[in-house]
């Protein structure tokens, strides 16, 4: 209290943290917590426990369900209650290893990327936010020159492009993105090739919808492409980190809000890529240190004004203030220490 009055309390968002849990040291679930909005310090408050390698998470979009895939040998997805963290039910995805999801625009269907199967699978969404059994499940086909990564289909993202008409999922293993029409059903409609050996792992698109890039994990670069009517020409390639003796891997790419910036993860060089839209390419701003090891998934939170970074390898979710005039990155709060966490979700509504 001070002078009769008591002093407002930081403002507080909830935030889940996707992880895996079969791995030695690994954590009870989906990790949840808090982050404060004025300086983006995170704290963990529980767990949503049993979920097994929910390696990705998402919410619906009135933000009373969340949705995270187990990412298995035996895949399954997982749909639990927002407010009592409670799990709902779960399905089978028919695929081994799905490591990515997505609501189509309506909320009503749910689609998994299985990595190692090379596979996408449906689910419908109920009014109770359960999930219903798998409805279609599609095949990917194709393989890249890495022996060792590619020697078939790896499904790793899918996501709709801002229209919400046309589904890309992009495919490490293929070289490739497919783009599908959506209504209930997956029907596609084009592939687009990237070079042999890259290894497409995520894509973001420009919000005005007539660009998206493409993060390459295998050959370190990133692809400036255009973008029409669920047809993707890949145009400018960079690369996201300066020559290293370790090797790079890129993995989640982002675009800021206003379109004026692309923020790329790399693993190995651990650092954020900064770079600046250039009319239908990009410039490169900078790399700013990650302040862990092995950042798998870096995201906003609702507002652009905080970057959270999950650091794999070094149990360590990492905090940075947005400059949105120029797209820089500056350490924001003490870095929060859990357990192999690979994905963060900055709740939309509180």
């Amino acid at each position: 209290m001070t002078g009769g009055t008591a002093e407002a309390a930081p403002a507080t968002r909830r935030v889940f943290f996707g992880a895996y849990t079969t791995w030695s040291g690994g954590a009870k679930g989906i990790g949840v917590g808090t982050y404060d909005t004025a300086t983006g310090q995170l704290a963990q408050t529980g767990v949503i426990a049993g979920v097994v390698n929910p390696s990705f998470v998402v919410e619906s979009r009135d933000g009373r369900f969340l949705y995270a895939v187990n990412e298995n040998s035996q895949g399954e997805v997982t749909a639990i209650d927002a407010a009592t963290l409670k799990v709902i039910n779960k399905q089978a995805t028919g695929g081994a290893d799905p490591c990515h999801l997505t609501l189509d625009p309506s909320g009503k269907f749910l689609i998994t990327a299985d990595y190692s199967s090379g596979s996408l699978s449906v689910f419908g969404v109920n009014t109770d936010g359960s999930l219903g059994a798998r409805t279609q499940k599609v095949q990917h086909k194709g393989s890249g020159p890495d022996r060792d990564r590619q020697a078939g289909p790896h499904a790793h993202h899918v996501v709709f492009d801002p229209a919400g008409k046309y589904a890309a999922a992009v495919d490490l293993g293929a070289d490739s993105v497919f783009f599908y029409s959506f209504t209930g059903r997956l029907q596609l409609v084009s592939t687009a090739k990237l070079a042999p050996g890259a290894g497409p792992r995520h894509i973001a698109f420009h919000p005005n919808g007539r660009t998206a890039y493409v993060a390459n994990e295998l050959d370190s670069t990133i692809v400036a492409c255009a973008y029409a009517d669920g047809k993707l020409t890949p145009g400018q390639v960079l690369k996201t980190a300066p020559p290293a003796t370790e090797r790079n891997y890129p993995a989640e790419v982002l675009v800021s809000a206003d379109g004026k910036f692309v923020y790329l993860s790399n693993r190995g060089h651990d650092s954020v890529a900064q770079f600046a839209v250039d009319g239908a390419g990009l410039t490169l701003v900078g790399t700013t240190p990650v302040g862990g090891k092995y950042p798998r998934h870096v995201v906003f939170d609702p507002t652009g004004s905080f970057l959270f970074a999950a650091n794999q390898n070094s149990s360590l979710v990492t905090s940075f203030a947005v400059d949105r005039s120029t797209g820089r990155l500056t350490p924001s709060g003490t870095p929060l220490k859990t357990e192999i966490p690979v994905c963060v979700l900055p709740t939309r509504l509180g």
